[in-house]
This record gives C-alpha cells, structure tokens and sequence, in this order.
C-alpha cells in the first residue's frame, strides 16, 4: 500500500488522506505548492534556443515552398535539355562563367508555369524566373523563336541576372551591355524576333542606352 509523507512533521499517512493526522497539513495545498514550485524551476528558453527554432521553422517553409514549385510545373524533356546545355556553352565560351556556373549547378529548370506564376501572372515571354528559389522556367518561345543557340544564350544571360538579385531594368542593361561580347550583334540578329522585342524593351525601360549618333536615337552599345 502506498503512503503519503507529512512534508510537516514527518507522519507517514494513507495515501489517500487530504492532511496529516498528526499536524493537520493539508496535503493538497503541499500538492500546489509543489506543483508551482517544479513550474518556478523550469529554466526559460535562451536566446540561442530561439534563433535556432526561428531557423529551423524559416528553412522548413522555404524547403516546402520550394518543393511545391517543383511540384506544380514540368520538367524538360530530353530535346529541350540539350538545347539549354548548348546555350550554356555558349555563355561559357564567351566569359559569362558565373553566369554559366549558375545556370549549371543551382538552377532548377521548368517547362510550364507553377502555381506562383500562374497566380502572379506575367507578360509574353521566354522565361520567368522565382528568385530566390533558383527556379527558371522555359516557355516554348524560348526553344522555337531564337535563331540559334546564342539567342537562348542572350535570353538566359537575363534570367541569369535575375537568379544573382537582380531586378528587370538592371537584368535588360546588363544583357544589352554585354551582347557584344556575347556575339549577339546587330549584324547578324537585327532581324530576329528576340532581338527586336528585346531592343524594345530595353528601349521602354533605359532610353538613356539609345541616344547616339546625328538623331540622337541610335544604340550606343554597338
């Protein structure tokens, strides 16, 4: 039979007794008093203890966002994966090789928009980029309009820009800079599609890039 100790003098009781027989203590308010004094000595949670669960909870939703991106879109086909690793290559060859390390190794390639695009909308175009997810998603423009492989070269140039932090004017200046070097010149691509809707916008959002020559309306990186 179990028994309850007096925390007062010591009797030993019936464990069912409310108080000692001996003094009269309650056992029940020794019970709270106990109670309150275990819930007293639990130590707080420490500062470290709470940037690692705030950690833990952010890289959680992340992980899980991430995922349902991947989840509700494609992947590309055999074909198309060989036309991206081309382009690649021919960032690769021209010096972009950041650009090219990126769009290698970190990037997560779709060929149909996930919920996020879906939801958010977005114009005509190549590909849209979920920064900073690392996600690139390839709309079928982007394997059937180009001329070749230096065009989608061109257009991943800009998502690249785009995965690195950037924003829509600095990613459309920073291709138009560099399209030259790329090889990507108005001599051989002036009459492309991609190149003229990528001078148009480029013209909307930085008119500063086209002020040259006698009428002042001519492409100053050439």
């Amino acid at each position: 039979m179990t028994s309850t100790k007096c925390p007062n003098c010591g009797l030993v009781n019936f464990s069912d007794a409310e108080s000692c027989k001996r003094c009269d203590t309650s056992f029940l308010t020794s019970d709270l008093i106990q109670d309150s004094t275990s819930q007293e000595q639990t130590p707080p949670r420490t500062l470290g203890k709470r940037i690692i669960w705030i950690a833990g909870m952010t890289l959680t939703i992340i992980l899980i966002w991430y995922f349902s991106l991947r989840i509700t879109s494609n992947g590309p086909d055999f074909d198309q994966r060989q036309s991206i690793a081309k382009a690649i290559a021919v960032l690769d060859s021209k010096g972009f090789s950041r650009e090219a390390f990126i769009l290698n190794n970190l990037v997560c390639f779709r060929t149909t928009d996930n919920w996020w695009n879906i939801n958010s909308g977005h114009h005509e175009a190549y590909a849209a980029t979920n920064f900073p997810f690392e996600i690139v998603t390839l709309y079928p423009e982007f394997f059937e309009v180009p001329k070749d492989d230096t065009e989608r070269a061109a257009i991943l140039l800009h998502e690249a820009q785009h995965l690195m932090g950037s924003g829509e004017v600095a990613a459309l200046e920073t291709t138009w800079n560099e399209k030259q070097k790329l090889g990507w010149t108005s001599a051989l691509y002036s009459e492309t599609k991609v190149w003229e809707n990528t001078r148009e916008l480029t013209l909307a959002n930085i008119p500063t890039l086209f002020t040259c020559g006698p009428d002042q309306h001519v492409d100053c990186v050439q």
